[in-house]
């Protein structure tokens, strides 16, 4: 006979931990979701007609699981606490046979005991697929790449993460990072809704976001052959690492590239040489990879003399207080 669903309440998923011989542990970041209405919105968002394959990251107690194949997916979850993963086989005892027996098939569950990080997507689950998760918060950025960084990739993802990441995923030009432009390259991505601490067992200390990511598909005319998809993360990668700088300065330290060439490719990309690397979004860093052209080896720390650090740093103060100026100056 098959284990009970947990109800979604606290004292409900105190209880079925202690039943499977577990806690919530603070290492994987288990924090269990215990709000019908935040649950409802993350199904509306990921909307999986019957038969869709769903990937699901950290299933727990498979309250988002059961979710997902009462509406019909064909769900493949990868689960890394052992203990957790043999109640979700007693849990989903019928969908996991019906795995085993049509893999595919509506409302069918396999069940992979492991780590996301170390398991081949496409060994999982075939195109075209979705990612519905509640994610691990220590995990999400590396999962992120993963998810996105090769084929195949996902139609849709529909991720609870921290509010924090999902805000910055989002951000605007003027509130980039690395991992903003990364993820909106390959996707369009909102934040759908804010979901307070109080929602899961144990509450964490900070709010969490669902994230909606709609992901371009391999023919989007915006995507990059991979040999210049390489060039356009190695000079993002490069301007982000002093990304209060401003921009012109930046690339001449950080790239093995003459300054009048970084100049020449700033105005042909319409890129003013003062901006911050944050302030640019995605076309304009196509445009700019585009402009610069190959990059070549690295060579800093291979140059042919010092740089006076009296005066670099006397430049990098400069610039600090004109970034500090321009976020007055924007400053709504």
């Amino acid at each position: 006979m098959s284990a009970p669903i947990p109800r979604i309440d606290p004292l409900a998923v105190r209880r079925a931990l202690r039943d499977a011989g577990t806690h919530a542990r603070r290492a994987l970041s288990q924090n269990f979701l215990v709000d019908v209405d935040v649950l409802e919105s993350i199904l509306v968002a990921a909307g999986p007609p019957p038969g869709r394959r769903v990937l699901e990251v950290g299933p727990g107690l498979g309250i988002l699981t059961g979710g997902l194949l009462d509406a019909g997916a064909a769900v493949v979850a990868v689960e890394l606490d052992g203990r957790l993963a043999l109640r979700l086989r007693n849990v989903f005892a019928d969908a996991v046979d019906r795995g085993r027996r049509d893999p595919g098939a509506a409302g069918s569950l396999r069940l992979v005991a492991g780590d996301i990080l170390d398991q081949p997507i496409a060994e999982l689950v075939a195109p075209p697929f979705d990612v519905v998760a509640n994610l691990p918060y220590h995990i999400t950025s590396p999962v992120l790449h993963r998810l996105l960084g090769a084929e195949p990739r996902p139609d849709r993802c529909v991720l609870m993460v921290q509010r924090e990441v999902a805000e910055r995923v989002a951000a605007p030009p003027g509130r980039m990072s690395y991992l903003s432009v990364f993820v909106q390259y390959h996707a369009a991505a909102r934040v759908v809704r804010v979901v307070p601490p109080a929602a899961f067992e144990p509450a964490p200390e900070v709010e969490s976001a669902i994230l909606l990511l709609e992901v371009r598909p391999a023919d989007d005319p915006r995507r990059l052959p991979p040999d210049a998809e390489d060039g356009l993360w190695r000079l993002v990668q490069s301007a982000f690492r002093e990304r209060r700088k401003m921009i012109r300065k930046v690339l001449g330290r950080q790239l093995p590239v003459p300054i009048d060439r970084i100049d020449a490719a700033l105005a042909r990309a319409g890129i003013r040489p003062d901006l911050r690397p944050q302030a640019l979004g995605v076309d304009d860093w196509l445009a700019l990879a585009a402009a610069l052209g190959p990059i070549g080896p690295d060579t800093r720390g291979r140059r042919g003399h010092a740089p006076d650090r009296a005066d670099e740093a006397a430049a990098d103060r400069a610039d600090e207080e004109a970034a500090d100026r321009a976020d007055e100056e924007t400053a709504p």
